[in-house]
C-alpha cells in the first residue's frame, strides 16, 4: 500500500489501523454485519474527513440485491457525503438496468448486486459449491445454477455507460485471477475482495500477479482490506 501496488478499504466495523498516506476508500459494510446505520455512517464520515482527499470513494447506503430500495436509501445521503469532500460512489444493485439512474448525483459506479434466479429473482443466500474461480451457485428455490448479476449484460451496459459520462468504475467481491481480468476488461478501474484477509502472506503473490497481469493491458487499482 505504501508503494502504491494496493489502496486500502475501510469500514467502521473494522478494526486494522489505516496507514498514513495510503490510497483508501470508505465502504459502508452494508454487504454483510458491518452497517452501523445511516447517521452513524455520515458520522464516522466527518470524524475521517480530514483524510477525504485522499480517498477514491466512499460508498453511499445501500440494499444488496434490490436497486429500486438502494436508490431511495441513498438518494438523501449522497449530497452530505459530497459535502464532507468525499467522491461517492453509488452501488449498482439488481435490476437497476430498469430503473433511472441519477448519474449526476454520485461520482463513481461500484458494481455490487447478487446472485440472481430467472424465476425467483435475487438471491442473498445462494446454495454454494467450490471456491474462488471455482465457486457457483444454485438457487435455494429450484436449485438450477445461478450467476452474479454483475457478471451479465446488464451490469456490462452500466460500467460502458458510466464510463463514457467519465465515471470512475469500482467491481466489489472479486476474489480470483479470472474475476479480475473481467473486471478489467468491461472497463473496471479497480476492484476488493477477501483474498488477501487472514492469508495476506500466502495470497498476497498472487493478488500481485492478478494486477500486474490485468494491468498489463489496462490500469485497474486492487484494494486490501
Amino acid at each position: 500500500m505504501t508503494a502504491g501496488l494496493l489502496d486500502y478499504i475501510d469500514t467502521p466495523a473494522q478494526g486494522n489501523v489505516r496507514l498514513p498516506g495510503v490510497t483508501w476508500c470508505a465502504d459502508n459494510g452494508c454487504f454483510g454485519k458491518g452497517y452501523p446505520g445511516d447517521a452513524a455512517w455520515l458520522g464516522w464520515l466527518a470524524a475521517n474527513a480530514k483524510d477525504a482527499d485522499s480517498c477514491r470513494f466512499a460508498t453511499a447506503p445501500d440494499v444488496v440485491g434490490d436497486a429500486a430500495a438502494t436508490l431511495e436509501r441513498s438518494a438523501p445521503w449522497m449530497p452530505a457525503m459530497r459535502a464532507l469532500g468525499y467522491p461517492v460512489a453509488f452501488v449498482a444493485q439488481n435490476g437497476l438496468e430498469h430503473l433511472d439512474v441519477p448519474w449526476d448525483a454520485f461520482d463513481v459506479l461500484f458494481v455490487g448486486g447478487c446472485a440472481e434466479c430467472a424465476e425467483h429473482g435475487p438471491t442473498l443466500d445462494p446454495i454454494k459449491t467450490g471456491r474462488g474461480a471455482h465457486q457457483r451457485f444454485f438457487c435455494p428455490a429450484c436449485e438450477v445454477e445461478i450467476f452474479d448479476w454483475k457478471l451479465g449484460a446488464a451490469a456490462r451496459a452500466l460500467v460502458a455507460d458510466a464510463k463514457a459520462r467519465g465515471k470512475w468504475v469500482h467491481m466489489g467481491r472479486v476474489n480470483s485471477g479470472k474475476r479480475l481480468r473481467y473486471a478489467e476488461a468491461i472497463g473496471c478501474d479497480s476492484c476488493d475482495g477477501t483474498t488477501l484477509a487472514g492469508f495476506a502472506d500466502a495470497t498476497l503473490p498472487d493478488v500481485l500477479a492478478w494486477l500486474r497481469e490485468a494491468n498489463g493491458q489496462g490500469t485497474l487499482a486492487g484494494l486490501a482490506s
